[in-house]
């Protein structure tokens, strides 16, 4: 970060598309974490009480 380098592919990724980034973001979407980790807070209604993010709109 110091030299400038993530600035410089972060703003080249977002030239481009971001093709990169949404790739990896639709890899690790489909990973079998996100499915568990899914139902896992399903099975804890306290948790949806203080949602900071609500899943449907963002």
């Amino acid at each position: 970060i110091q030299s400038g380098k993530f600035a410089r592919d972060w703003m080249l990724e977002n030239k481009v598309n971001q093709t990169s980034f949404k790739a990896t973001r639709a890899k690790l979407a489909t990973h079998p974490i996100e499915e568990i980790g899914a139902k896992l807070r399903d099975m804890m209604p306290w948790i949806k009480k203080g949602a900071l993010v609500d899943k449907t709109k963002n």
